[in-house]
């Protein structure tokens, strides 16, 4: 009878030990180390004088703070020389919501380049969203609210349009509303006929509503990278998508319409992500076919 070896169940459980502590390493520095993800979109329609055009794209912040008042974050944005920042909701989160770092965050990334707003859900959540968009606009913050405006350069233009989130209007969206009434609110704000679009939106799962109304470029958040990304897989879960979700994060197209969704920066009902670090989206736009 073979007499059996202790130390071998004393190496597999080194092993174990070992694996188990790399996995939690790397989650917890995977939640922690920003980076920063260019995106490069180049487009016929893209005016001549916007060719080169940077923006840098914040999402899903959800109050997370990068160093002390958000020092880390906002040295990137500065570092990565944009013409504008754009944040693409969920700037605050509706379960632990600090107005004054979120606006603190909003009015020195204003110092960096202008800074446009669009809500996300959490925000049509929030009881004290008054206060959160009074103190944004005394920062500086262009306020999209279901709104257009023009960017000029060298005397071309292109339109930058932004939606509220469909949640202020309608909740859970059990009829399926939500589609049809952004089709309608794009129809009467979007010139995509005379002039090259970008949207805001917080949505990625209503790219087929953006698509049709002939918007070019889409800029979304929301999906959170999928939470956990698996390696060839992608994204687990996401909100308004579930398993395995179709818009998770990188750049999109249909038809004519290009989408960029970032995986975010902060986290939410689930409080950690795995292989998905927190991302600053800096789309690069080229004039081109």
């Amino acid at each position: 009878m073979k007499k059996r070896k202790p130390w071998k169940g004393t190496i597999k459980l080194c092993i174990l030990s070992t694996a188990l502590l790399t996995v939690i390493i790397w989650t917890i520095w995977g939640n922690m180390a920003l980076m920063v993800n260019t995106v490069t979109v180049t487009a016929g329609r893209i005016p001549a004088a916007f060719s080169g055009f940077r923006i840098a794209q914040v999402s899903d912040l959800h109050n997370a703070e990068f160093g002390e008042n958000n020092a880390r974050l906002l040295e990137l944005l500065s570092e990565s020389g944009p013409d504008i920042i754009v944040i693409t909701g969920d700037l605050v989160d509706s379960g632990h919501t600090d107005i004054d770092i979120a606006i603190s965050f909003a009015e020195k990334a204003a110092q960096i380049a202008p800074v446009y707003y669009v809500t996300g859900n959490h925000e049509a959540r929030l009881s004290q969203y008054d206060r959160l968009r009074n103190g944004l606009e005394a920062a500086g913050v262009s306020m999209l609210e279901d709104r257009a405006v023009k960017l000029e350069r060298d005397d071309e233009k292109i339109t930058l349009v932004g939606l509220s989130d469909p949640d202020f209007t309608v909740r859970s969206d059990i009829f399926g509303e939500v589609p049809a009434m952004v089709s309608t609110k794009l129809e009467s704000l979007a010139d995509t006929e005379s002039s090259y679009t970008i949207l805001l939106s917080h949505r990625p799962e209503l790219f087929e509503s953006y698509a049709s109304s002939g918007i070019d470029l889409v800029l979304s958040g929301h999906a959170h990278g999928g939470q956990f990304r698996l390696p060839f897989i992608g994204g687990l879960v996401a909100p308004n998508q579930g398993l395995f979700p179709k818009y998770d994060a990188g750049l999109y197209t249909e038809s004519s319409t290009q989408m960029v969704v970032s995986r975010g920066i902060g986290n939410s009902i689930i409080p950690a992500r795995f292989n998905n670090r927190p991302e600053i989206v800096i789309v690069e736009l080229f004039a081109g076919q």
